[in-house]
C-alpha cells in the first residue's frame, strides 16, 4: 500500500465487503483498504490471479463472469455462505474496447454492456435483497467514470456503460433509501494496467490535460471508497464524487 495512504483501523470491522473486478488495478486497491480497515473481504473476478489477492489480506475468491447472471447469484451466495452476510458491495468490474463505433461489432458492444450494464444491475439486485433479508443497512459502491460526464473518441460502447451507472446509481438510492445508500465514483485517468499500453507520446498530450498533471493511484479510489462506504458517509447517496485531478473542471 503507498505510503500516502492512511488506513482508519476498524473503521469497517464487521462488515462484509464484495469487489467485482478485484483482482488488479482499482479493485485490487479497494480490497487491500477494505481489509486493513478490518472487513471481511469477498473479491470476484475473472482473472484467477484474486485467488492470490485474497490470500494475501485474508478474505475469500470467487470465479465470476459478471455477466451471467447465475454467476452473480453464485457470487453472493457463497459470500453469505462464507461470511454470513453482504454490507457493502462494490460493482467494479469492467471489459472495454476503444475504437470508432464504426469498427466495433455488436458482440463487442454485448460484452463490454454485458459486464458494464447487466453485471451492474444483476449485482445491485443480489446485494439489495440480501441486505434486505438482514433487515439492516447496506452500501452499493458503483465504479462510474468521468467519461459518464463527457465524450472521448473511441469509446462509444464504454461509455454507454458509465453513463447507465450514473442512473442506475440515482435509481437505486430512491428505490431503498433511507436503509441502503448507492453512490457512485467517477474517477479519471488511473495508473493501472489498462493504460500501459498506450504510447508515450499520446501519454504525455492525456497528462498535459489533466490540471493536477499526473494519473490517480488505484490506491487514492480506496480511499474514497473506503469513506463513501463508512458511516462518516451516511447522509451520501445517489450521486456521483468525482476524482479527476479537476479534469472536469476544464469544461
Amino acid at each position: 500500500m503507498s505510503a500516502r495512504m492512511f488506513p482508519v483501523p476498524d473503521r469497517h470491522e464487521g462488515k462484509v465487503y464484495v469487489v467485482t473486478g478485484g483482482a488488479q488495478g482499482i479493485g485490487r486497491a479497494c480490497a487491500e483498504r477494505f481489509a486493513a480497515e478490518g472487513a471481511q473481504v469477498m473479491i470476484a473476478d475473472v482473472d484467477p490471479a484474486g485467488e492470490a489477492v485474497a490470500e494475501a489480506i485474508g478474505g475469500a475468491f470467487h470465479m465470476t463472469d459478471m455477466s451471467d447472471p447465475e454467476a452473480v447469484r453464485g457470487l453472493a451466495a457463497a459470500t453469505v455462505e462464507r461470511f454470513g452476510r453482504i454490507d457493502i458491495w462494490h460493482n467494479n468490474a469492467f471489459t472495454a474496447v476503444f475504437k470508432p463505433i464504426h469498427e466495433q461489432t455488436l458482440e463487442e458492444f454485448d460484452q463490454i454492456t454485458g459486464v458494464g450494464i447487466r453485471g451492474y444491475w444483476m449485482g445491485a439486485k443480489v446485494a439489495v435483497e440480501q441486505m434486505r433479508k438482514q433487515g439492516g443497512k447496506g452500501v452499493i459502491v458503483n465504479t462510474a467514470s468521468v467519461q459518464s460526464f463527457v465524450g472521448e473518441k473511441g469509446f462509444s460502447a464504454y461509455q454507454v456503460t458509465k453513463g447507465a451507472v450514473l442512473a442506475l446509481t440515482r435509481s437505486l438510492a430512491l428505490d431503498h433509501a433511507p436503509d441502503i445508500r448507492a453512490v457512485a465514483i467517477a474517477p479519471g485517468l488511473i495508473a493501472t494496467k489498462a493504460i500501459e499500453g498506450i504510447a508515450e507520446d499520446v501519454m504525455e498530450e492525456v497528462i498535459a490535460g489533466i490540471p493536477a498533471g499526473r494519473a490517480a493511484e488505484p490506491e487514492e479510489v480506496a480511499a474514497l471508497a473506503a469513506f463513501i462506504a463508512s458511516e462518516e458517509a451516511d447522509y451520501m447517496s445517489g450521486t456521483a464524487v468525482i476524482l479527476d485531478g479537476a479534469y472536469l473542471a476544464i469544461g
